[in-house]
């Protein structure tokens, strides 16, 4: 199976649910399992794909045109309740997307802005932090236990 950079599947056809290519199997399933259930009962009443957000203003510098910072969600999501969030689908974020991270929280601190990610062996779909905590503890009493086997003899 041939991936890219990223490591999304090349084969478009594993990445698209409802006519719509996504960029990776882990967003199309989260549309997929997750969002068009909710807006089918109702209880979201508004989405986009997609949604640009600007981080930092362009500027000029030394007379040069200086671009913006731009930061692309992959679900911006209106609640029928009217609470907003802001998801991204997320396996293994770089540094990138730390930094433009913070600078979300900071712009937009009133927006609901999380990481989410799908792991079976925790349940399923769950916000990014709680997935690296668990995988901490697992790692700290795999540890442990092997600690305590090896002390035996």
């Amino acid at each position: 199976m041939e991936r890219s950079k990223f490591n999304v599947d090349k084969d478009r056809e594993k990445r698209t649910h409802n006519g719509i290519v996504f960029d990776s199997q882990l967003e199309m399933r989260y549309y997929r399992d997750v969002l068009c259930p909710k807006v089918e009962s109702g209880e979201v009443t508004n989405y986009e794909l997609q949604k640009k957000f600007e981080l930092q203003s362009g500027f000029s510098r030394d007379g040069k045109k200086v671009l913006p910072i731009t930061y692309v969600a992959d679900f911006y999501i209106e609640y029928s309740d009217g609470h907003i969030e802001v998801i991204d689908t997320k396996g293994m974020p770089d540094s990138v997307a730390k930094l433009k991270r913070k600078m979300f929280w900071f712009k937009y601190p009133d927006v609901n802005y999380q990481w989410i990610t799908y792991v079976k062996k925790f349940g399923g779909w769950l916000d990014y932090e709680t997935v690296k905590a668990l995988r901490k503890e697992e790692k700290r009493s795999k540890n442990k236990k092997e600690e305590t086997t090896h002390g035996e003899g």
